[in-house]
C-alpha cells in the first residue's frame, strides 16, 4: 500500500486494480499465502479512473526508479485490456481501503487465469503455490476458463493445455 500511497501523492489518484502476483495480497488471511505467491517485487496495476494516467508515474515509481532503488519493490504500468481475466473479473476485486487510497485486487482465481494464459514458469509456480495452498482450486479454474476471452486460438490452447497439466500433476 506504501507503493500505491506514493503514487496518490504524485498522480492524485485515489482507486488503483492490481492485477500482477502480488493482488494476492488482498486476501484477508495474508498469513496463509505461500511464499511462492509473494515473491513478486512488481505491483502490476492501472488507476481506476484514468487507467493511461499510471503510465506517467514510470519515471518516478517504475522498475530502475528512486522509488525501487529506496524501497526494493517498483511499480508496473498496465492497460487494463493486457491481462487475459474471465468474464465477471471485476465484480470479484477484493478492495483494500487504506484512506485515502482503495487497492482493487484479482481474486486468486482470476489471477490464475491470467498466469496460466501468461505461462512464463514463475506463473505457473505462483499457480501451483496457489493450488497447493487451496489459495485457488481447479474446479474453480476450469470453469473461468470456460468464460475467458483469450486473445486468440492459441493463448486459449495453451491455457488449457497447462490448465490439464495441473490437473494431472
Amino acid at each position: 500500500m506504501q507503493l500505491l500511497m506514493a503514487a496518490h501523492q504524485l498522480c492524485g489518484h485515489r482507486d488503483y486494480v492490481v492485477v500482477g502476483s502480488v493482488s494476492v495480497l488482498g486476501m484477508a488471511q495474508v498469513e496463509t499465502i505461500p511464499l511462492d505467491m509473494t515473491l513478486s517485487i512488481d505491483a502490476d496495476c492501472y488507476t481506476l479512473a484514468d487507467p493511461p494516467r499510471v503510465f506517467d508515474l514510470s519515471a518516478q515509481l517504475g522498475e530502475g526508479s528512486p522509488y525501487h532503488h529506496a524501497h526494493g519493490v517498483y511499480l508496473d504500468p498496465m492497460s487494463p485490456q493486457l491481462p487475459t481475466l474471465p468474464r465477471g473479473w471485476e465484480a470479484r476485486l477484493i478492495r483494500i481501503e487504506q484512506p485515502p487510497i482503495t487497492a482493487h485486487c484479482l481474486e486468486p482465481n482470476d489471477a490464475a487465469i491470467s498466469k496460466l494464459a501468461r505461462g512464463e514458469p514463475r506463473d505457473l509456480r505462483w499457480v501451483r503455490a496457489g493450488l497447493q495452498a487451496q489459495l485457488i482450486s481447479l474446479p474453480m479454474l476450469r470453469l473461468r476458463a470456460r468464460s475467458t476471452t483469450f486473445l486468440d486460438d492459441a493463448e486459449q490452447s495453451a491455457t488449457l493445455q497447462r490448465l490439464a497439466e495441473l490437473g494431472a500433476a
